[in-house]
Formats: structure tokens, sequence, C-alpha cells
């Protein structure tokens, strides 16, 4: 892989790691990753696009080619990345082609942006794995890409869940997904 080709990763501190996920609308994936224990924090944005420095209303478009995405700083001693793929691939539909439920477009793709060669074999064995076990009865359609750069979303999209659980979507959307999470995976929740 040459240079210009490295995938990005952001600054963290010693203990710390980072992942780069897409799976729909970023409010959904944020809401679920920050349930977890070990997630020190998840940034919602933008990654893998033409646009340098996105808005909300450029991704809305479809045009600039970036997918709304989170960035999962954790805590390798508390849960791994092969963890958090593993809740990633459970609490959206890799099945599908530029959508999640009623968002449709390419801002809402399944996509893994890792930052190592250690993200990308994981990623690719798991996927492997999912296939070979036809664990959703139809072909995984989550690309795989080296992380570009990431840009990080307004203000008001951080926490988003969190903050507006009454809006509608919020309220209608997110919940089962949390729900999923919590009775899939209930050793992984922060206490």
């Amino acid at each position: 892989m040459s240079d210009t080709n490295k995938p990005i990763a952001p600054e963290l501190n010693d203990d710390q790691e980072a992942a780069i996920f897409a799976g729909g609308c970023f409010w959904c994936t944020e809401a679920v990753f920050l349930e977890l224990d070990g997630v020190k924090k998840v940034i919602s944005g933008y990654i893998g696009g033409k646009t340098i420095n996105p808005t909300y209303k450029d991704i809305c478009t479809g045009e600039s080619g970036h997918a709304e995405a989170i960035q999962i700083v954790y805590n390798s001693k508390k849960i791994s990345f092969g963890e958090l793929l593993e809740i990633f691939f459970a609490t959206h539909d890799p099945t599908t082609i530029n959508r999640q439920g009623n968002d449709v477009g390419n801002q809402y793709r399944s996509e893994v942006f890792y930052l190592n060669q250690e993200q990308q074999q994981t990623t690719q064995d798991y996927i492997a794995l999912l296939t070979e076990e036809n664990t959703f009865g139809k072909r995984i359609v989550t690309k795989l890409s080296p992380a570009a750069k990431f840009y990080e979303a307004e203000d008001y999209h951080q926490n988003y869940f969190n903050r507006n659980p009454t809006q509608g979507y919020c309220s209608f959307v997110i919940p089962p997904k949390i729900e999923k999470l919590k009775q899939k995976f209930p050793d992984k929740l922060r206490q």
C-alpha cells in the first residue's frame, strides 16, 4: 500500500483505538455504540466522498459520495475491534445496497473503513464467516475500504438520539436497534 493509499487514522491516546463504520443513518449507529462498555466516544461524520469539508446538506444530495458514518474511539482492553464488528453487523442490514430501512441513497450504504491491515483482515474474515453461515439469507454487500479523511458532522448531529429521544425518527427507528443490542449483547453494555 503506497503512502497515498494509507488509511487516515485519528489522533488517539495510548490506551485508545478507533474504528469507522457506515451503517445507514449515523443517528442510529451512534446511539447503538454509545451503549457499549469500553467505548470512550462516538463521533458522527462523513467519509468516503469527493467533496472537501462536506455539510449535511451536501451529503443529503447523494452527490458528494460520502457515507454517513461514525468514528468510534474505544479501549481495546475492554472491547475488541472484532466485537465492535459483530455488533455492527447485528444492528444494521448489510444486505441492502445504499439503503437502511426507509433511508435510501449512497450516503446510507454499509461500509467498513479500515484503519490498518489487521482491521481489514478481521473484517474480511468476519464477512466470509457470515457468508459461509448464510447468516442473513442474502448476499452481504458491505463495502470494505481504507479510511479516508473523516469529517466530523455538525454539532447538532452529535449524540442526536440522547438529546432528541422524542423526535419522530428517533422514537420510531432507534429504540428497536438498542433493544436488539441489549438482548443480543447484554454483557457488552455500560453498567
